[in-house]
């Protein structure tokens, strides 16, 4: 113990470990913790159940398969020591082959790349015994890798092109090949958790066949492997794999004989009754050797130990803590949420904005991250964000180069949000955050979409008619069914937001797209309230420019109008030109004397012609708009952990 925390002393700081809301990762941040101040956590959806203990001020809301984001982190926290902890692909029900390439191989490649050619100390990332494969008996790390799956061909991959890092780029890297790694805050569905539920209960679970074999290895020598490697970092260690295992073969029925011993269970355990895993093979266990000699690490704990250690965390576990504390099954979890809140000269309002947000959400205990989309403020909203970000790692800001409008803002936010829900807000404090915890109980019930429906506003009369008129005429008019009375104050599920989001158009009314997509969906009756700070930036064009946008993005009925007035005067055109020409030829002398009927009927029907133009003309600029294909938006810079990065055409930062 005190050799471990000679170590980590002597760790270069800052350290920085991704995928610390994992098994692995966690582990080593507590341990981590317990004698630094300078250590991070990157983490993709914010708290778990891993991380209650931590403080927020240690954690980094980060994707890693987000370029712009990672160099975010990187620039800001400007760590020297990396473990690299972040994964998909190792349970048997993450099967999506992209996400498993993008998440295992391509953001480790983006990462290394950020922090190649700064002053570094050691990158130790965390493979796997999968990376042998086939060849799993007891292989050295120069063996031939036989992989037999998407995520153990993308551990080799990384594994491969750390090495070409280190011999080739002198970049201070190591890939630590883990075994079967097992001790507090594993996935409850997983092996040993299971086992050791059930024997605490003076019962056994089904096993597969007997002869299956593991290298079981304690998460406690796990995370000493990891600090050993950084702080024995040099030159001749760069790019190599190490086996991280006892370098001992136990098969399924020994673990089952120890467990029943251990514990005084008398059920008899029953093989082949449980599906092994597709890669699960007979001879699989560590050749050590390669670490023990290089890094000065030996495995220290051996399996009856860690089981009995591991069993006291168990212990603790209540029957629906163990429930939730397993990524199976995605109901057991509280589902997460994005905020976006489209900014435009809302500096006062920010601070009280996120302080209301954050009381929510932490009543509603989920996880969450806070969007502000500075639409080009002209005041000082994206220095108020950064202050924000740099004290709660929730905070995201994004600026964008121009004002793009509200609804552009709402994409923006859409298209980097990360959780499992999002709510779009105005930045003037009208929409009540409070309503989210209404909002969010309708969505637990099983609605997709549910919207902030105003039934009052606080503002002058005559307004508040106009607004209730043009719903309704909208409604009337639209080809599908809008709710009357709700703006874009909604909360929507993952999957709504996915379908909005594939509408390509760029005059974009998000409360139609919305109630385009369809899904279920239901209103959250409120009222209100007048704006907190500043006046209101809409005015009698703004609003008519509005009701355009929605009428000539969801209704057809002004070009039938203006057809079935086209026919309407061509009738009474033709029934007065028949009766004009009989009258004259039967009674000469009654035409008209004079012109002003003439040119009331020419003004008249001028007028309508130029309105008509106008009306196709409104349908032909929308036309022209989306056929020229420009840029949606235009982000400047994103915003995280107190640091701005300016961004490139392609979305990744300068």
């Amino acid at each position: 113990m005190l050799e471990l925390q000679a170590h980590i002393r002597a760790l270069r700081g800052p350290i920085l470990v991704t995928g610390a809301s994992g098994f692995i990762g966690v582990n080593l941040l507590q341990r981590l913790l317990k004698e630094r101040s300078d250590v991070y956590a990157a983490v993709r959806r914010g708290k778990n159940w891993r991380l209650d203990d931590v403080n927020d001020e240690r954690l980094v809301v980060v994707d890693l398969n987000d370029f712009a984001s990672t160099k975010n982190m990187v620039d800001s926290l400007q760590p020297q020591t990396v473990f690299d902890c972040a994964a998909y692909g190792a349970y048997s029900f993450e099967e999506d082959g992209g996400l498993i390439y993008q998440t295992n191989f391509q953001s480790i490649v983006n990462l290394v790349g950020l922090l190649q050619g700064r002053q570094f100390g050691a990158f130790v990332h965390a493979g796997s015994s999968s990376e042998y494969g086939t060849n799993c008996s007891a292989p050295s790390e120069d063996s031939a890798c036989e992989p037999n799956s998407h995520y153990a061909v993308s551990k080799v991959a990384v594994a491969s092109y750390l090495q070409y890092m280190g011999k080739h780029k002198s970049f201070p890297c190591a890939n630590l090949r883990l075994y079967a790694v097992y001790g507090p805050y594993e996935d409850t569905s997983r092996l040993i958790p299971n086992v050791l539920r059930q024997a605490l209960a003076g019962k056994l679970p089904p096993f597969v066949d007997a002869r299956t074999s593991r290298d079981f290895i304690h998460v406690d020598d796990v995370v000493a492997a990891f600090v050993r490697t950084a702080t024995a970092m040099q030159p001749e260690l760069y790019g190599q794999s190490f086996n991280i295992g006892t370098g001992t073969k136990t098969t399924i029925g020994e673990l089952a004989a120890t467990t029943r011993r251990i514990f005084d269970v008398t059920d008899e355990a029953e093989f082949g009754t449980m599906e092994g895993r597709a890669w699960d093979l007979a001879e699989w266990y560590a050749d050590p050797r390669n670490a023990i000699a290089k890094l000065g690490w030996r495995p220290r704990i051996g399996l009856e130990e860690g089981l009995r250690s591991t069993a006291e965390w168990v212990m603790t576990l209540s029957d629906a803590e163990h429930a939730a504390a397993t990524k199976r099954d995605p109901n057991a979890r509280r589902r997460s949420v994005s905020a976006i809140i489209a900014c435009y000269k809302d500096g006062q309002a920010i601070p009280v904005m996120h302080k209301r947000l954050t009381e929510t959400f932490k009543k509603l205990d989920i996880n969450y991250e806070i969007i502000f989309v500075n639409d080009c403020s002209p005041d000082d909203s994206a220095q108020i964000i950064r202050d924000l970000s740099l004290i709660d790692p929730h905070v995201i800001g994004i600026s964008h180069s121009r004002n793009f409008g509200s609804q552009m803002a709402f994409r923006s936010g859409m298209e980097l949000c990360t959780m499992d829900g999002i709510v779009l807000l105005d930045g003037d404090l009208q929409d009540p955050p409070e309503l989210i915890e209404q909002f969010y109980q309708r969505w637990e019930e099983g609605w997709d979409v549910i919207y902030g429906r105003r039934v009052k506003r606080e503002m002058p009369m005559l307004w508040g008619l106009m607004y209730k008129l043009f719903y309704r005429i909208f409604a009337r008019f639209s080809y599908i069914v809008i709710p009357h009375d709700a703006g874009d104050f909604s909360l929507m599920d993952r999957r709504v937001v996915g379908w909005l989001l594939n509408c390509p158009e760029r005059d974009l009314f998000v409360r139609g797209l919305r109630a385009y997509v369809g899904f279920r969906q239901t209103g959250v009756d409120y009222v209100r309230p007048e704006r907190m700070f500043g006046r209101s930036t809409n005015n009698l064009l703004k609003n008519i420019e509005w009701a355009k946008k929605g009428i000539f993005s969801f209704s057809d009925t002004p070009l039938t109008m203006l057809t079935s007035v086209g026919i309407v005067a061509l009738a009474l055109s033709t029934v007065a030109a028949v009766v004009t020409a009989g009258l004259k030829l039967l009674f000469p002398g009654i035409a008209a004397q004079g012109a002003t009927t003439l040119q009331i009927l020419i003004l008249m029907f001028g007028s309508a012609n130029l309105f008509a133009v106008g009306l196709v003309g409104e349908y032909v600029a929308k036309i022209m708009a989306e056929v020229k294909g420009r840029p949606r938006l235009i982000r400047a810079a994103l915003i995280r952990n107190g640091a701005t990065t300016e961004l490139l055409p392609d979305g990744k930062a300068r």
